[in-house]
């Protein structure tokens, strides 16, 4: 039987529309990652982006894998504020429950716009006791609208430094946008000895490739911008890049996580650096 479009509720009790008839870039990466939040419209999309370039499972996959390991080094760094912008749809373990692994008293405030991912919110507010989570809604294109919501919730100490997490988001920034100054935007109010972590697609090692799965995002509705190293470079200008610098995901830091094992450049598309604001 076909699935139906279903209602379902926010946190705030009303009904939102999940956009079933159209496939959605968040189910989608839910699918790459081998969630069960999706559905055949998202399905569909998927697989035709995994027909014209298969390792896109693995960039899903391996950026998750950067992720854990970067919140884990800033944790261990002293870092204990998070803010994720561009949250996405909750997958186990979340970067509240990375963080808290380490420092339990860690404060975490999710960031999305989007009406699917508030749906499955609750699954990002289950942090430790001694520590704080919190979902707003914002969009991340517009940085005051994100830093009101942020402040709003009265959880992050504006005195301490924080650890901007902008994972796989920003390759759905067009130059249009300016996404380089939605950045700096982001990072101005941060105190000193803050960090920005943040992942990019690239199309470099497969040009081609990307341009059929920019192409298959562009059919559902989402804009997509892969990026080479130095396009992504750019969005740490003004900071100071922890080593190893900007690099391949599964390049970054390896020892402090598991990941996936011997891949090749195609594999990973994916460019990935953690910096610190002086």
């Amino acid at each position: 039987m076909a699935e139906q479009p279903v209602p379902a509720q926010g946190q705030d009790g009303t009904n939102t529309d999940l956009g079933q008839d159209r496939a959605h870039s968040a189910r989608m990466y839910d699918y790459y990652l081998g969630g069960k939040t999706n559905y055949v419209v998202d399905r569909e999309a998927a697989q035709e982006v995994i027909r014209v370039f298969p390792a896109i499972e693995t960039v899903a996959k391996v950026n998750r894998a950067y992720m854990h390991r970067a919140v884990r080094y800033l944790a261990r760094q002293g870092i204990r504020q998070f803010i994720d912008v561009g949250t996405g749809i909750p997958t186990s373990p979340n970067l509240h429950d990375v963080a808290q692994e380490v420092a339990p008293d860690c404060r975490v405030v999710y960031v999305d716009n989007d009406p699917i991912v508030l749906v499955y919110a609750d699954e990002l507010l289950d942090g430790t006791p001694e520590g704080r989570t919190a979902y707003v809604q914002a969009n991340a294109t517009k940085p005051d609208e994100v830093w009101a919501a942020v402040r709003e919730r009265n959880i992050l100490d504006p005195e301490l430094p924080v650890a901007l997490s902008l994972h796989a988001l920003m390759h759905f920034v067009t130059d249009s946008q300016e996404p380089y100054e939605i950045v700096r935007s982001l990072l101005e109010p941060l105190p000193p000895g803050s960090y920005l972590s943040l992942s990019h697609c690239t199309g470099e090692f497969d040009p081609e490739a990307w341009q059929a799965i920019i192409d298959t995002y562009a059919e559902a509705g989402t804009s997509v911008q892969v990026r080479g190293r130095t396009e992504v470079r750019r969005f740490f200008d003004g900071l100071e890049l922890v080593d190893p610098g900007v690099v391949l995901a599964h390049q970054w830091h390896p020892r402090l996580g598991s990941g996936p094992g011997v891949l090749s450049e195609r594999q990973v598309s994916l460019y990935a650096g953690v910096a610190r604001k002086p």
